[in-house]
């Protein structure tokens, strides 16, 4: 009975976990990056607090909720369990909600005070979308193409939140094609992250991109919306053309899928694992190039 009470240390470790901190650098990185590009102040409160909002409270958001709601599909895949994503024992689903719904606010409340009506505007809708991709009664993630519009919110969504409160511009050409780089990008990971899944999937009742459209398809719209990712970031000024060799690697691990059959779905797996690793380099180089070069003019 000892060993199934809910310790305040346990909680925080449990909390750790859940909130993928592997993922973390991928959603405070393209805010601060973003924010400081286009102006804003280094030594800012406003930098700090949203940064340290999109770092860890928003992670949590995030994927705590999704470790709840998705616990009886995740018990199914054999994936969970490891870096890739926790399964949450139900006795930590309640705690989870609560810190989860909790931690962010404060936050939140700050960058609305200390922000512009655009940004307030941005960060609302991005909230609202990582809570509405696994939350029951939205599920998000369960309606194929917006599963993977949504998803890539999470990560395009900072970096919009971040030019708009620090007074940019969203609307010059060079700009929006970045945004809509990323946004295929982020596309494009999670339609062949959830190729995969398909199996695990279908047997738990769930939908997405891949679970509609089979495995061959769905490779096959990951490879050509890296390839258009590659070719908007071939618009913008110089040195940002250099960051599309970036999507090079990408087109490599996802090439020997292209006729990958439903019933061997399990294969992406091998590709999926280099990606992991893979989105540190090239969002660092990527990041970096282009909100340097672009939103910087």
């Amino acid at each position: 009975m000892a060993a199934s009470r809910i310790t305040p240390a346990a909680l925080v470790k449990q909390l750790f976990w859940a909130s993928r901190p592997v993922s973390w650098i991928n959603t405070a990185y393209p805010f601060a990056a973003a924010f400081l590009f286009v102006g804003g102040n280094l030594w800012s409160s406003v930098f700090w607090v949203g940064t340290l909002f999109f770092l860890i409270p928003y992670n949590l958001l995030m994927y705590g909720i999704n470790d709840v709601f998705d616990y009886e599909s995740d018990l199914r895949n054999p994936r969970k369990g490891s870096i890739e994503g926790s399964i949450l024992d139900k006795k930590w689903h309640r705690p989870t909600l609560l810190v989860s719904f909790s931690l962010p606010i404060p936050f939140v409340v700050f960058l609305i005070a200390n922000g512009t009506i655009a940004s307030t505007i941005w960060l609302l809708i991005f909230v609202f979308t990582v809570i509405a991709y696994s939350a029951k009664g939205l599920r998000f993630k369960e309606i194929p193409v917006l599963d993977s519009f949504t998803s890539a919110t999470h990560f395009f969504g900072p970096m919009i939140v971040g030019i708009a409160i620090a007074g940019g511009s969203l609307t010059n050409p060079s700009t929006v094609d970045v945004i809509f780089s990323f946004m295929l990008w982020g596309m494009a990971s999670h339609a062949f992250g959830a190729v995969q899944d398909i199996k695990a999937d279908r047997e738990g009742g769930l939908a997405s991109i891949a679970t509609a459209i089979g495995a061959k398809a769905t490779v096959r719209f990951a490879l050509i919306a890296y390839a258009l990712a590659g070719i908007l970031l071939l618009r913008t000024p110089f040195p940002g053309p250099l960051a599309a060799v970036a999507a090079i690697p990408y087109l490599a691990i996802l090439a020997p899928f292209w006729n990958l059959s439903d019933a061997n779905c399990e294969q992406a797996n091998k590709g999926w694992r280099r990606f992991i690793w893979l989105n540190f380099f090239a969002g660092f180089v990527v990041t970096m190039i282009l909100i340097t070069s672009v939103l910087t003019r």
